[in-house]
């Protein structure tokens, strides 16, 4: 398929379908040709595929066996050379656009077809966990950004906003994709090397993906992050009941951030989002804990809010 006559265009639909497994945040993942974590995806034949949406849900189906449910479109990939590296170069060289979809599950069933699996979101992204303080990754990438940025101020000033280690309270969860990018930028990590044939970043406990997967995933994350404040999403991750120390944890999961138990749980109960169930849990490994719902409404005309994260300063 060509665009404006002069270079082709090749669009592929790829799905970040995110759940929580025991409390960890993961999504499904699948592998490339050489064995490279990928995201379930798949080109779009204009041909015949009727829609993006009947495309993607194909894609995931056939290479996870995972059925998707509601879908949300995230975003559309189509920056100048982002091409496969291994791609022809000169003037027949495809233009490769990538469209992002977001799913969420609490159905994260093991798979069966080969290399599809539940991965760790924050082992991928291993600077985005701050729940017990500065990831242990942070050791090595502030020098490295430091050393990037020192001789240019719209850098500094980048690494500042985006990567606050000692001021907690002015970390944004909000800005993976951001901070993805300036990773990126600084050549530090393994994509940014396959890129542009460079010597490898440095070591980061991280999990490296194919194609601009890992920016399509931050591009996820930072959306189902955002979410949470303002849409009750966290509760199509959580089962049926839960207790509200399971659904603090989940939350953190989610945020990659420690809460405050009293305020968070002031904040759920105002939200009228939950109602006691009558019921108890005994498989917390202390004492029992009331079970709770999630009602599907909130106060006032129905439109049922996110919910409040009061993180731990």
């Amino acid at each position: 398929m060509s665009w404006g006559g002069e270079q082709g265009v090749r669009i592929s639909l790829s799905a970040v379908v995110m759940a929580l497994r025991r409390n960890v945040l993961c999504v499904l993942t699948t592998e490339d040709a050489d064995q490279a974590l990928a995201l379930p995806s798949g080109p779009f034949d204009p041909v015949n595929d009727r829609t993006f949406e009947r495309a993607l849900r194909a894609f995931v189906t056939a290479q996870t066996g995972f059925g998707l449910g509601f879908v949300e479109q995230l975003y559309t990939f189509g920056d100048a050379g982002r091409e496969s590296p291994r791609a022809t170069p000169g003037p027949d060289r495809l233009r490769e656009i990538s469209v992002g979809y977001l799913a969420l599950t609490d159905e994260a069933v093991d798979m069966e077809p080969p290399g599809a699996r539940w991965t760790p979101v924050l082992d991928i992204f291993p600077w985005e966990d701050r729940r017990t303080g500065s990831p242990a990754s942070m050791r090595s990438i502030m020098p490295a950004l430091v050393h990037w940025g020192q001789f240019e101020p719209s850098r500094a000033s980048r690494i500042d906003t985006l990567m606050p280690v000692l001021q907690a309270g002015r970390w944004d969860e909000t800005r993976v994709l951001e901070r993805y990018e300036l990773l990126y930028e600084a050549g530090l990590v393994a994509e940014a090397a396959r890129d542009r044939d460079g010597s490898p970043g440095i070591a980061l406990g991280d999990r490296p993906m194919a194609s601009d997967h890992r920016r399509i995933l931050a591009t996820g994350l930072g959306r189902l992050r955002s979410k949470l404040r303002y849409r009750p999403v966290l509760f199509e991750l959580a089962p049926p009941t839960f207790t509200l120390s399971a659904l603090q944890a989940a939350a953190e999961a989610v945020v990659g951030l420690k809460l405050h138990k009293q305020n968070f749980r002031r904040g759920v109960e105002r939200t009228g989002l939950v109602e006691p169930t009558g019921q108890v849990s005994t498989g917390t490994g202390g004492r029992p804990a009331e079970l709770f719902c999630y009602t599907g409404t909130g106060p006032g005309d129905g439109q049922a809010p996110g919910l409040a994260l009061p993180t731990l300063r």
